[in-house]
């Protein structure tokens, strides 16, 4: 029942991914069918993604050790009470035209849910999953790189149904996703339940020695973050967001500036889908393989190939290759989304597993960082070019080569990572009891049931994402058309 309630959560949050689906529709939201004086512009609009990243990773560290004291069940109700808000707020917001209220309601207070509802899920999985963390991380997280996959083609069809000559059919679609997420993040909050302290899988052995980078230790948070190497994975991180967070950001209007006239709106939409989609599958894969070649080599692979596929970008670009363009973001995509899922297995390797939550919460301001930077670099890069006046269609082409250095940086932090310290490690390892925890059942094993419930649970997951996997798929095939 975990991975279910996980992906409730993360497949709710994930729509931050999809928020540039609305971006051009914003920006004419008085013109409705053009822009027209006082709207606003895609430059203004993409600071209200960029603040949600800002407090998903400030609300991250400040609540990390509060998660691991109350449990998953209190922190995911206050993430689903954020996140909904927030998008209610913000649809007020474009009611009344006032862009500090959707900065409000979707930036800060839905980037504190964003923040909760992110570390909420990891690290209740990690410790149910001692031995297969890259798994354990990737499962919960694939959801969050899904969630634009349904929010994208699902946010376009409650416009057009909202839409009318008076409005553009944001703020309606903004209340109307604010109620389905609440309720959907609830119900996956009320499922959480961590294992007793003394569990352990059925058949399996923990190790009784450090091995490579893979520690029998905890850490305690404080003392984590005045290590080295945190804050080498904390450069690894960012590095590696930076590169792909400004893409996502701006993919619908990228698309559409580059391939300009071929490349219409309703599939600008699948590109942003058929990224999730990669995204999704990217942190499921490659961090279901770190578990067998290792963290360091995993992230070796992301920064070597992202920096290759970086410098074709422009070159596709220029001769019009919409599939290979559309092919060198979707393996970007998985790679970015891998950073993001086998991060957390690769803190746990080297922090151990019982301050986890805490210690991923404080790294997450690597993604507040870069979630400053990435949106900031394509949108100030792309409008000092237009001033400049190079063609729409080549603006994106320095942030590209940009990107690709930010990678190779990125390939020798990760390089450099090393084991902490003994000095680091705690004396006392047992860990308090948690009010959350799971019931033991055959000498700590789980058994599992085909229950209603359990099967009601993967349903409600599950049809979601194959609806929205073949609208992304329906709608990414107009690219090649």
């Amino acid at each position: 029942m975990i991975p279910p309630a996980a992906l409730a959560i993360h497949l709710s949050i994930g729509q931050a991914y999809a928020f540039s689906v609305f971006n051009l529709p914003l920006s004419r939201a008085i013109g409705i069918t053009e822009p027209a004086p006082g709207d606003w512009k895609l430059t203004q609009l993409g600071w209200v993604f960029t603040l949600a990243i800002v407090f998903l990773g400030l609300s991250a560290a400040t609540f990390g050790r509060w998660l691991e004291r109350v449990g998953p069940r209190t922190s995911g109700l206050v993430a689903a009470a954020c996140w909904g808000s927030g998008f209610l707020i913000a649809a007020l917001g474009v009611r009344l035209h006032a862009l500090w209220l959707i900065l409000l309601g979707y930036g800060v207070i839905g980037g504190c849910g964003l923040g909760l509802g992110y570390i909420t899920p990891v690290s209740t999985l990690i410790k149910w999953f001692p031995d297969r963390r890259g798994m354990a991380t990737g499962m919960a997280i694939m959801g969050f790189g899904g969630g634009a996959m349904i929010a994208a083609p699902l946010s376009a069809a409650l416009m057009a149904h909202f839409a009318t000559p008076a409005s553009v059919g944001v703020a309606e679609t903004f209340v109307t996703l604010g109620l389905v997420y609440a309720g959907f993040m609830t119900i996956g909050a009320l499922l959480f339940r961590v294992p007793p302290a003394d569990w352990k899988p059925a058949g399996w052995t923990p190790p009784t020695a450090t091995r490579a980078l893979v520690s029998i230790h905890s850490v305690h948070p404080t003392t984590a973050i005045t290590t080295r190497a945190f804050w080498l994975l904390w450069a690894v991180l960012c590095l590696n967001v930076t590169a792909g967070i400004g893409v996502l950001g701006q993919a619908s209007a990228m698309i559409q500036e580059v391939f300009r006239g071929s490349v219409s709106t309703g599939a600008a939409a699948g590109f942003v889908g058929l990224l999730s989609l990669f995204n999704m599958g990217g942190r499921f894969f490659w961090s279901s393989l770190s578990d067998r070649i290792g963290r360091k080599p995993t992230y070796a692979i992301f920064f070597g190939a992202g920096l290759g596929l970086y410098l074709a970008i422009p070159a596709l670009g220029s001769a019009g290759n919409v599939g290979g363009f559309v092919a060198c973001f979707a393996l970007i995509l998985t790679m970015y989304g891998g950073g993001f899922a086998t991060i957390p297995a690769y803190l746990s390797d080297l922090f151990g597993t019982r301050f986890v939550g805490a210690i991923h919460g404080r790294l997450l301001t690597a993604w507040s960082t870069a979630g400053v930077l990435g949106p900031v670099l394509v949108n100030y890069i792309r409008a000092f070019e237009l001033a400049r006046g190079v063609d729409k269609a080549q603006v994106y082409n320095t942030t590209m080569y940009l990107m690709a250095a930010l990678l190779a940086v990125g390939f020798f932090c990760n390089l450099a990572v090393r084991p902490v310290d003994s000095k680091a490690h705690l004396a006392d390892e047992t860990p308090p009891p948690s009010r959350d925890a799971g019931r033991k059942a055959n000498g700590g094993a789980v058994r599992a049931r085909w229950t209603p419930g359990f099967v009601a649970a993967w349903l409600a997951v599950g049809i979601p994402m194959a609806w929205g996997i073949l609208a992304t798929l329906a709608k990414a095939a107009q690219l090649f058309r």
